[in-house]
């Protein structure tokens, strides 16, 4: 009887993981400005945005903005310490990061980052250290959860996103020079450097640590599924146009990239650490380009808005940006 009720329920997580997903509930946020990454606390139930110059706190149950952090210029990411009651958030325009406490959502402490242009930002729980990957200075600032600057590492170009394994290794993509770098971050010393290609130009990150692989999401519309013990390529996936952000379910054994021009989420089934299959493309929205998993639901959660009519060109701004339409920006949650 325990083995056939064990069998029944591994046949109806399948079932779910493979079953076809769409767009399950608009959380409305609001304001104006852009955005770049979301983080999801599953435990406190909350989504970390970034909009502009401030993080929104959203309650992802309840649907509805809690709370704001303000003064974040150029916010890019936010890393959770949850086990240290701290969140950690990278704000490019001024070099800066800053730590917050995740009850009350007050400002600790602002320390300046050693390279500029802070973008994407990870908390290692081996060493307990939080990294910042500067873009403009082809670095990783490393610091303590109190501020103090434990290390800088020179990354040899424009770094994107990072993954921990858990135990004191890290991962970056370079963004320019198509390649994979691996962190020794109990050291603070690059050990490796991996290319890419086919590969061009990745962004988003995201690991299987039971299994060694690493999903590396790329410009040129597909996936790098990569062993992250030495840097083999094992295999590509399509996604689409605009493809920014990655996520893992170890749980579903699913990957998923984020497209925000083909207004598309790409779910990939991990059938084996060799074989990878595309099981659906989702319909979002354009413009929904970066996301997080909620590891308790396995739903995941992209920031978008609609925009207007792009400005006409000048001399200074030949390729101007249309602006956010006021009041549009959401959280989108996609379920199977």
């Amino acid at each position: 009887m325990k083995r056939a009720l064990f069998a029944l329920l591994s046949l109806a997580v399948a079932f779910s993981a493979l079953a076809a997903w769409h767009v399950s509930r608009h959380i409305p946020i609001g304001g104006t400005g852009g955005w770049d990454y979301v983080s999801i606390d599953a435990a406190a139930r909350r989504a970390y945005v970034s909009h502009g110059d401030r993080v929104e706190v959203v309650d992802i149950d309840a649907g509805k903005v809690l709370g704001l952090i303000p003064d974040t210029l150029g916010v890019h990411g936010i890393a959770i310490d949850h086990d240290g009651g701290r969140g950690f958030i990278s704000s490019g325009r001024v070099s800066m990061m800053s730590i917050f406490d995740l009850k009350t959502l007050n400002r600790i402490n602002d320390v300046k980052t050693t390279g500029d242009n802070p973008d994407a930002i990870l908390f290692e729980p081996h060493t307990k250290h939080v990294f910042t990957f500067n873009g403009r200075g082809k670095n990783a600032t490393v610091f303590d959860t109190h501020g103090k600057v434990v290390a800088t590492i020179d990354l040899g170009g424009k770094p994107e996103f990072g993954v921990s394994d858990g135990q004191g290794r890290v991962f970056v993509n370079v963004e320019d020079t198509s390649e994979l770098v691996s962190i020794d971050a109990k050291k603070n010393v690059v050990t490796a450097r991996w290319k890419l290609a086919p590969c061009e130009s990745p962004s988003g990150l995201a690991i299987d640590r039971k299994h060694h692989r690493l999903f590396t999401v790329c410009e040129n519309e597909m996936m790098a599924v990569v062993d992250s013990t030495n840097g083999r390529v094992v295999t590509t996936v399509p996604t689409g146009k605009g493809t920014d952000a990655a996520a893992f379910d170890d749980e579903r054994q699913l990957a998923f990239a984020s497209n925000g021009q083909s207004a598309t989420l790409t779910v990939v089934h991990e059938a084996s650490p060799d074989k990878y299959d595309v099981i659906d493309n989702v319909a979002t929205q354009r413009s929904a380009r970066t996301m997080a998993l909620d590891t308790k639901t396995h739903h995941i959660f992209l920031p978008a808005a609609k925009f207007g009519d792009a400005p006409a060109p000048t001399e200074k701004n030949p390729r101007p940006r249309p602006p956010v339409v006021p009041g549009s920006f959401e959280l989108l949650e996609v379920a199977p």
